[in-house]
């Protein structure tokens, strides 16, 4: 924690407060400041198709989309601009539009002249990435950064002439290779990388920029956002520019959607994210009610008053589980570093108890009303002391109906506890009675519980606010999944679809899906072309990457090993690499894979 003591990402672990920011204008619509959390979006239609293109901009638009992002390659892409910003405007749609770059300066500059805002990713704009491992002298990096400079300066001077705003966006995985071998493939890469841009965009006094640093590891995301915030406070006031949020590659179905909210949710609780964009391999449009349901619970969200000062029992940058002792409940052992269990009540049981053979990994372990669990207010002294000193450890949760916030709840007991005592984590302390639509309770619980758990607290999990049994059990175990808790199924990091993918994602994932779904602890990434292939699937153990239009290359880990094969074979050729690496197995005779 000692390198970390002096960072402070949010003013108050306890209390909600916004974080306060400059506003940016991008077109007519405001970014931070006094403004909304805005939801974004990106079509997927080829740049070139201006038709296809403005279609799917009015459609996003009239759903309550409000900014808009094309893919721009190359120049050739960025020049059709004008045509698509032409027509959506004489649609009557002044929703504005963004350039998304990523190699391409040439692209950049000829963007900037169409759309209201650039995005540019540091770790590949103006960088051929060659995996190279070399040390960087001083006088190299610096040498680094002048050819950077000389590169970036000029569109930013064009954005600062032509009132565009622009986007700094950092992707964990695609780094340059000077960061990388400074800071290695970290959240504080991920930071400083960005800090570079926006150093070279301040001396040339242009300042209407936003930050992002997104990752497809919920974990990894949330540390390099809180970092990023705590190194803004520390530049000083006049760094407070707002924070575009958004976890990439989070994938599809309930998956893609738990991802989402466990990044996006817990960072937007503490008062972080002015704009957001929730990453579906899904037509965009379906995007747009989640990201809507995200932000909703913070529009109008007054500030809260600050309650007793509390030092965190963890650090909020860097992950370690909480140090319970091990104690054993319904033949299952929890706490320490067993495995995070999943609760249920003695109703859900009774409901699911003549199927619970054949539910697989879904199955309940432990029944809340005969695990002896201790329901406290994390307030109360009183409690708190008498099992701080019983003499042995016990499983303890928050009280329902006291009038908390489940995650400050739960970091306040985490904080008061001693941390012998495991603790059992809830999605609501005020469960309905009555039906709640499924998406919400999902993008609760996922907040709530996904949070905590990132921040290492947790030792059992209950699903309270979805009344059907076999539902919030699954919702249960897939929140444990995403955030990288407790894997018990393949995990796929699967790109959204955009201008620049080379196949069709969706039916490509379900088919993936549906060939690999047995495969428990493996790591897939699905991504649709070059851009988001080595370095957006870091942590995946295998990759299909679009290589060219019809053709796959596969991957292990970062590294390319089978180039240009044709799309109707890429499948079974990746479960032959999979098998090649020793991680394959046959599905289980007579049980459907999950899809």
């Amino acid at each position: 924690m000692s390198d970390h003591a002096l960072l402070r990402y949010c003013p108050d672990l306890l209390a909600y407060q916004r974080r306060t920011t400059r506003e940016v204008k991008v077109g007519k619509v405001g970014i931070g400041g006094d403004n909304p959390v805005r939801v974004q979006s990106m079509i997927t239609s080829d740049t070139r198709d201006t038709p296809a293109c403005v279609a799917e901009v009015l459609q996003l638009a009239e759903a309550g989309c409000e900014i808009v992002r094309i893919t721009a390659q190359t120049k050739i892409y960025a020049a059709n601009l004008e045509n698509i910003a032409r027509e959506v405007r004489a649609a009557g749609c002044d929703v504005p539009l963004v350039a998304d770059i990523h190699f391409k300066p040439d692209a950049a500059l000829e963007a900037a002249k169409w759309v209201e805002k650039v995005r540019v990713n540091p770790g590949n704009y103006a960088d051929k990435k060659k995996f190279e491992i070399r040390e960087y002298s001083d006088d190299q990096y610096a040498d680094e950064l002048e050819r950077i400079r000389e590169e970036f300066a000029p569109l930013v001077e064009l954005c600062k002439s032509l009132g565009r705003a622009m986007r700094i966006g950092t992707n964990h995985g695609s780094l340059s290779d000077r960061i990388m071998n400074r800071y290695g493939d970290s959240p504080r890469g991920m930071v400083e990388s960005a800090f570079e841009f926006a150093r070279i965009a301040r001396e040339m006094d242009y300042h209407n920029f936003v930050f992002s640093m997104k990752a497809s590891n919920p974990k990894v995301m949330i540390e390099a956002y809180r970092l990023l915030v705590a190194r803004l406070h520390q530049e000083g006031s006049d760094w407070n520019y707002p924070i575009h949020l958004g976890v990439t590659e989070a994938g599809d179905g309930e998956d893609g959607r738990i991802k989402s909210a466990i990044g996006i949710g817990s960072l937007l609780a503490d008062g972080i994210g002015d704009t957001i964009r929730v990453s579906l391999t899904e037509d965009a449009i379906h995007e747009i009610p989640v990201a809507r349901a995200l932000a909703a619970p913070f529009l109008n969200k007054p500030a809260q008053a600050a309650g007793p000062a509390l030092e965190a029992s963890y650090d909020p940058f860097s992950y370690e589980r909480r140090k319970s002792e091990t104690l054993e409940i319904m033949n299952h052992e929890l706490g320490g570093e067993k495995p995070v269990r999943v609760f249920t009540s003695q109703e859900k049981w009774n409901a699911v108890a003549h199927k619970i053979a054949k539910m697989g990994d879904f199955k309940p372990e432990i029944i809340l009303e005969k695990s002896g669990v201790v329901e406290i207010d994390p307030r109360d002294e009183n409690a708190l002391a008498a099992l701080n000193s019983a003499p042995q450890a016990r499983l303890v949760t928050v009280k329902d109906e006291i009038g908390l916030d489940v995650i400050p709840a739960f970091r306040m007991l985490a904080c008061r506890l001693d941390a012998r005592h495991p603790i059992l984590l809830k999605d609501t302390l005020s469960p309905a009675a009555g039906a709640v639509d499924f998406v919400d309770t999902l993008l609760t619980a996922s907040r709530h519980i996904g949070s905590l758990l990132c921040d290492g607290i947790g030792d059992a999990i209950i699903v309270q606010g979805e009344q059907a049994p076999g539902q919030s059990l699954r919702l249960s175990y897939n929140i444990l999944q995403a955030a990288g808790t407790r894997i018990f199924k393949t995990d796929y990091v699967a790109c959204p679809s955009c201008g620049r993918t080379l196949f069709n994602l969706q039916h490509t994932t379900q088919k993936i899906r549906a060939a690999t779904g047995h495969l428990k602890g493996v790591r897939i990434a699905v991504m649709g072309c070059i851009v988001n292939g080595p370095g957006e699937m870091a942590d995946a153990d295998f990759g299909y990457v679009g290589g060219a239009p019809g053709k796959i290359n596969l991957y292990v880990g970062k590294q390319a090993v089978k180039f240009n094969i044709p799309e109707g074979e890429a499948v079974e050729r990746l479960i032959d690499l999979i098998r090649e690496h020793g991680k394959w197995i046959d599905a289980p005779a007579g049980e459907p894979v999950e899809v």
